[in-house]
């Protein structure tokens, strides 16, 4: 097999050279017309029985990609990472689903009923919806699952995605009770949701994995249930974890038990964890892979002109930002003019077109222009050195800095993989060249360095986010409180007042003008400072198609395939 699907990867290459250096990927998918036989003048011989014909070769509906890294997590109420995130949106499947246009459709529901004030819903379960076991699934299963993330002592970083139902947050601090939250099973196929305020973008959140259901039985019966792979992992969705060798390899299989299984083409999921972008772009030439890059992987910056000028390089916009994190605790970041002044002394469009290379936008801005149109312009100016070195200044005598060698040492924090250390190389160039100031560079394997930087130990790390839904709050209520992804140790009382009032705003364009201002405090203060808005750069099979990836960067393969 490997060898056959070498031959895609020689192919493609020689139908760019054939046909000029724009050809794209897509258009690399054709097969040669098979060779017919020459015209005779000759008398035609006597009839001879029809020799059979030969059946064309079944593709192998196997896909094989990179998941980067271990998972933090296969429970769907303890993820917020990408890659743990990708086998979830395979494995489960929650009351709506995002369909191949992005919008969400009914899923594990059949069917969905919004009361005139859109505060109430009521969700009908399919009568053939089954766990990997065999279970039917219930509406008890959901409400169980959405109080399970709600229960503080279970540690559940994206709880608060659940707050838009009534009394949830008041649950999750402690000042209401589970039986209060506005979630209720009123039969096994019939859950009903109450919400604190109208969300309009609420079917988008059910289909998000913290909205997804848990098998409760199960569960309760096995609470490592979500540690290894075996007959206690029980999910819900078009695949099933079957193998999972830690730091090396995860398996996802059909799963037959799925209520839409003929909607699935594919046999088997192979998820790679290579850290090295070298070594993913290598396997894809290789034929060991199908798919290298975005949004599981990552590619060579170094390859990535060369594969822009083969036709290979696909990129798409995301709704992302890329930025660094600042340990507001940590001296001499405690101070906002510091900040500022370190945000401002980057030089984000050459970044863009000398290192990552991916076709991303500058970003001065938090939240993306596919919410915010005019966060294309953003809210301040790049590589403003001379600005830079003002604040700089202004802050150090207001902490009675004498001069930038008296500042504390400056440690830059990044996770190992080659995109990631030459952003920070480049980021240390400017910051020695503009502001005057050392910069030390550390790194660390993935789960590692995400584990410091939830415990604050970092001064500055890099990070960044990708909406879960497509709405500016999913951005900007990250740093409503200190707790949750909000790493920074930030917060002000005037920034999550003005996130209260929107929820409350049902004039749309009053409910965007209250946001903006929310960011604009945010941006000031400046305890993240953005790079860059993503893309989705990847190279793949020709042979493989509908993966779809959304606006927002998620993957998925329900309806992938081989020609």
């Amino acid at each position: 097999m490997i060898h056959m699907q070498k031959k895609w990867w020689n192919r493609a290459w020689k139908t760019v050279l054939a046909a000029g250096l724009s050809v794209s990927l897509a258009a690399c998918a054709q097969n040669q017309e098979a060779a017919k036989p020459s015209e005779s003048n000759q008398p035609a011989p006597a009839a001879q029985p029809a020799p059979s014909t030969p059946q064309p070769e079944q593709a192998e509906q196997v896909l094989r990609l990179n998941n980067f890294t271990e998972p933090l997590s296969l429970h769907p109420g303890l993820i917020t990472d990408v890659w743990s995130s990708n086998v979830i949106f395979q494995t489960f499947e929650g009351l709506t689903r995002i369909d191949k246009d992005g919008v969400p459709q009914p899923a594990i529901a059949e069917t969905i009923q919004a009361s005139d004030d859109l505060l109430t819903y009521t969700f009908k379960l399919r009568d053939n919806a089954r766990w990997s076991n065999g279970d039917l699934v219930t509406a008890q299963d959901f409400e169980y699952a959405w109080k399970w993330a709600l229960d503080a002592k279970n540690g559940s970083e994206y709880a608060y995605q659940l707050f838009y139902v009534k009394n949830a947050e008041a649950a999750f601090n402690g000042k209401a009770k589970p039986e209060e939250i506005g979630v209720k099973a009123q039969d096994d196929k019939t859950l009903v949701v109450q919400l604190e305020n109208p969300t309009p973008f609420f079917l988008e959140l059910t289909a998000f994995y913290t909205y997804f259901p848990l098998n409760a039985k199960v569960v309760k019966e096995h609470p490592d249930w979500a540690k290894e792979a075996g007959q206690d992992y029980i999910s819900n969705g078009p695949f099933k974890l079957t193998a999972w060798e830690h730091k090396t390899k995860l398996v996802l299989e059909k799963n037959e038990n799925y209520w839409d299984a003929q909607s699935v083409k594919l046999a088997k999921i192979e998820m790679n964890m290579i850290n090295d972008a070298n070594t993913e772009l290598s396997m894809l030439e290789n034929g060991d892979l199908d798919w290298a890059g975005a949004p599981t992987g990552n590619l060579p910056l170094d390859a990535m002109e060369s594969l822009k000028e083969k036709g290979l390089l696909e990129i798409a916009p995301k709704a992302g930002t890329y930025w660094y994190e600042f340990n507001t605790l940590q001296k001499p970041f405690n101070n906002k003019k510091i900040r500022q002044a370190f945000a401002y002394a980057i030089n984000r469009k050459d970044l863009i077109d000398n290192v990552t290379q991916g076709g991303e936008l500058v970003a001065t801005a938090i939240v993306p222009p596919t919410m915010f149109a005019e966060n294309e312009k953003g809210l301040f100016t790049d590589n403003d050195v001379e600005v830079a070195k003002q604040l700089l200044a202004e802050g150090m005598k207001e902490e009675g800095y004498a001069s930038v060698d008296k500042l504390p040492p400056i440690i830059l924090s990044y996770n190992t993989e080659e995109a990631q250390a030459k952003i920070a190389q480049a980021v240390q160039d400017m910051w020695q060249k503009n502001l005057g100031v050392h910069v030390k560079l550390e790194n660390q394997e993935w789960n590692v360095y995400y584990e410091n930087v939830k415990n604050g130990k970092y001064q500055v790390a890099r990070m960044g986010w990708t909406g879960d839904f497509n709405d500016p709050i999913n951005f900007l209520e990250i740093f409503r409180t200190k707790e949750g992804n909000n790493h920074t140790n930030w917060e002000k009382k005037e920034f999550a007042d003005l996130l209260a009032a929107s929820s409350k705003e049902k004039d749309a364009q009053k409910r965007k003008a209250i946001l903006q201002d929310a960011e604009k405090i945010l941006v000031d203060e400046m305890p993240v400072i953005p790079f860059y808005f993503k893309s989705t750069v990847y190279a793949k099979n020709p042979n493989l198609k509908d993966v779809v990836i959304s606006g927002l960067g998620n993957v998925q393969y329900k309806w992938a395939h081989f020609e």
